[in-house]
């Protein structure tokens, strides 16, 4: 995948409301949810004990919330175009945060990112709110839903 174009501030005003970035398909697989476990100390069953999970509503385990979460955030690093003369960007918070449905190990999921707002900070930076979405592949609804903030920093 290559790196997005750079954007003006201009191109980002004429943005707000659209999807400005999708990422590729990835796979949340069991390794990956025993490994989120370890970091986190989440070792709860339903994410890492496939037998005991396969008797419960979901049939088998599924990713943390928070995984899913966290794999949104590197797609967004990986496909959310930069600000042309930014000199950082850094992550600012969530004003809303919803899980919706479950992420089953095996499943893949992708990002989705609408641009929602543009707001001019104090020293030239720029508050970008994101719709963001942890899209599963078949599924009708999306595993997660969030109102994320991004704070760009540009050379003053």
């Amino acid at each position: 995948m290559t790196s997005p174009a750079p954007l003006t501030r201009e191109a980002l005003a004429a943005a707000v409301g659209t999807t400005v970035a999708r990422s590729d398909w990835e796979r949340v697989d069991q390794d990956r949810i025993d490994a989120f476990a370890q970091v986190s100390g989440d070792h709860q069953f339903i994410h890492t004990d496939p037998r005991r999970a396969a008797a419960t509503p979901f049939g088998g385990t599924i990713a943390h919330g928070m995984l899913s979460l966290s794999v949104l955030v590197g797609m967004a690093s990986r496909v959310l175009p930069p600000v042309a003369g930014q000199r950082a960007v850094v992550n600012y918070g969530f004003d809303r945060v919803r899980f919706i449905a479950p992420v089953r190990a095996g499943a893949r999921v992708r990002g989705q990112f609408d641009l929602a707002q543009v707001t001019e900070r104090g020293r030239g930076a720029l508050m970008l709110r994101y719709a963001a979405q942890a899209l599963v592949e078949g599924a009708d609804r999306p595993a997660l839903r969030a109102d994320w903030l991004l704070l760009y920093q540009f050379e003053t």
